[in-house]
């Protein structure tokens, strides 16, 4: 377990071997072993992971050049242990002397290992990054957004998302403060595509942890953040407004938070997503449904979605597609909801082709239930 007299760190020693990585590779459990002492597990019969025991459905070995970059740093700065290794790292992200670029390398470098080493998330954790790198994102002050300010606190993100699944959620509740929210908030407004995929991430997260609700609640208030987070969903970039899909249906755990989501617009937004919705997308349509469907329980989300020119087009649209049925069970819920009391939305669903989809769908395999509600809607058409 020893180079010389120096102690390896145990992020750098092969699983199997124990042995300081000489040559390492990864393979398709995400795993990262020594070539040679991977190899000789298989040449002995076993088609698993030392370490998870999978079955390995795909044998590829993988070379891990970021590993293999990390371990040649080490050595070139003295064979530091673990703790010394990143205690040196800590304190370059909470040095207020250390520039933006050292900053970013050493978040550049947190990355690395979170994305090679699995076992390194919970030692990260265990030195007490996860606060270090909330406060490094929501505390700066940089308003000029400068490519430099953006690089860095997209890198940020990545890594606090990296370490929460490992840690305790009840940090974020540093987002209570006035300021920090307030800093959110902005970064909502004028950050990156990749922030804005990464701060609707995190609203999941938040929404679903209990040490966390009361944040949940205050987001849900926010004007600002929930307008922003409609326009996310409208936007023509897949995987930006499917995260933001997933955020709000997340903050969506609290009546509160809906009723004050259809009030910044949130029927148009997810009307907008679901004709926008390509095949790939299909399941996050039916969660887009899902939403809306919760949300006609409000007169002002009905008043909404039937004046919205496309309102009703977007729940015939679900209400039948070809080769499975996500999100149909939601799309006649809803038309029997609008259609219920309102004229103009029948007549704008027999328009949009309602019947024929009704009829294909009692046609399918979909669910009893199902087919009993779509005959109700038929009948009342």
């Amino acid at each position: 377990m020893k180079e010389g007299q120096t102690t390896i760190p145990h992020l750098f020693r092969c699983p199997i071997s124990l042995d300081l990585f000489t040559d390492p590779v990864t393979i398709c459990t995400g795993q990262t072993y020594d070539r040679s002492s991977i190899q000789q597990w298989f040449a002995a019969g076993n088609l698993t992971c030392p370490v998870t025991m999978q079955r390995l459905h795909d044998p590829s070995l993988v070379p891990n050049h970021n590993l293999r970059h990390l371990i040649q740093q080490w050595r070139q700065k003295g064979h530091r242990s673990d703790s010394d290794y990143f205690t040196a790292i800590k304190n370059s992200l909470a040095s207020a002397s250390a520039n933006s670029r050292d900053k970013l390398q050493a978040l550049q470098k947190i990355r690395a290992f979170t994305d090679e080493m699995p076992s390194a998330n919970s030692f990260l954790i265990e030195m007490g990054f996860l606060p270090l790198l909330l406060q490094l994102v929501f505390e700066m002050v940089n308003p000029e957004f400068s490519q430099e300010y953006v690089d860095l606190v997209e890198q940020g993100l990545v890594c606090v998302l990296r370490l929460l699944p490992f840690g305790e959620l009840e940090c974020l509740n540093m987002l209570k403060e006035e300021s920090n929210l307030e800093y959110f908030v902005g970064l909502f407004e004028h950050g990156s595509v990749k922030m804005k995929q990464s701060l609707c991430h995190m609203v999941g997260l938040i929404s679903s942890a209990a040490e966390t609700r009361e944040l949940c609640a205050m987001i849900g208030k926010n004007q600002r953040l929930l307008n922003v987070m409609v326009c996310v969903v409208k936007q023509q970039n897949s995987e930006m407004s499917e995260a933001g899909v997933k955020a709000i249906s997340a903050l969506c755990c609290l009546e509160s938070n809906r009723e004050n989501l259809v009030q910044q617009g949130l029927i148009d937004g997810l009307v907008t997503y679901i004709l926008n919705s390509e095949r790939k997308e299909r399941s996050l349509a039916a969660m887009a449904m899902g939403i809306i469907e919760q949300g006609l329980g409000d007169e002002r989300a009905k008043e909404a979605l039937i004046k919205n020119p496309n309102g009703v087009k977007a729940m015939v649209k679900m209400v039948f597609r070809v080769s499975e049925q996500e999100g149909s069970e939601s799309a006649v819920n809803s038309l029997m909801k609008v259609c219920e009391e309102s004229l103009e939305a029948r007549e704008k669903a027999i328009v949009g082709g309602v019947l024929t989809q009704l009829l294909l769908l009692l046609q399918s395999h979909c669910s009893g239930r199902t087919k009993t509600k779509a005959t109700a809607l038929l009948k009342m058409l």
